[in-house]
């Protein structure tokens, strides 16, 4: 089956790729450099970015398999589960489900776009900053995370998510929009 066969899984693969590029270029020492994420090394940014979306995923029933071990090889174990995730969602019976969630009634595909595509954007930039590679953002990433910001409302402030960040009146967009999510570019 085509895993891109509905929009979230065309989303996902679409923030995936170069959240790979980026992860596979991280050498072997990389994965131990402290991260903008306060206390999360580029490990425990993929850790997180798996462990989330397993944990929302196999909450709705759907079956990922077995995890895979990040702390062996964080950029095999993204790519592993991504494929899971895409193969899962490309479904339109998953995609489509239907739920109660934070902010009421949703779909599995519509809070997956919503929340943890954009998570893929926003830790692609914390993983590229830690490891010293190119860290710009698209203009259409901005736009992603600009709007899943303002989405999430105030709950994005919410003890352990994001914290508040003045950015610098000159600052340009990247700096700016990174400053909503408590990021200093």
């Amino acid at each position: 089956m085509d895993t891109l066969t509905t929009p979230v899984a065309t989303a996902y693969a679409a923030a995936l790729e170069p959240l790979l590029a980026v992860a596979d270029a991280v050498p072997a020492a990389g994965w131990d450099a402290p991260t903008p994420c306060e206390g999360w090394s580029a490990r425990d940014v993929v850790t997180h970015l798996v462990d989330t979306q397993r944990e929302f995923l196999t909450g709705r029933g759907i079956d990922l398999g077995p995890a895979p071990d990040v702390a062996a090889d964080p950029a095999g174990a993204l790519r592993a589960h991504a494929g899971r995730v895409l193969a899962a969602v490309g479904d339109p019976a998953v995609a489509d489900a239907a739920y109660d969630g934070f902010f009421g009634p949703t779909t599995v595909g519509a809070m997956l776009e919503q929340f943890y595509v954009w998570d893929l954007v926003v830790h692609r930039w914390d993983l590229a900053t830690a490891t010293g590679q190119d860290a710009r953002l698209s203009g259409a990433e901005l736009d992603r995370i600009e709007t899943g910001a303002a989405s999430w409302g105030d709950a994005l402030y919410m003890e352990g998510i994001c914290q508040r960040v003045e950015a610098p009146a000159d600052a340009g967009r990247q700096t700016r929009v990174l400053a909503l999510l408590g990021r200093r570019a």
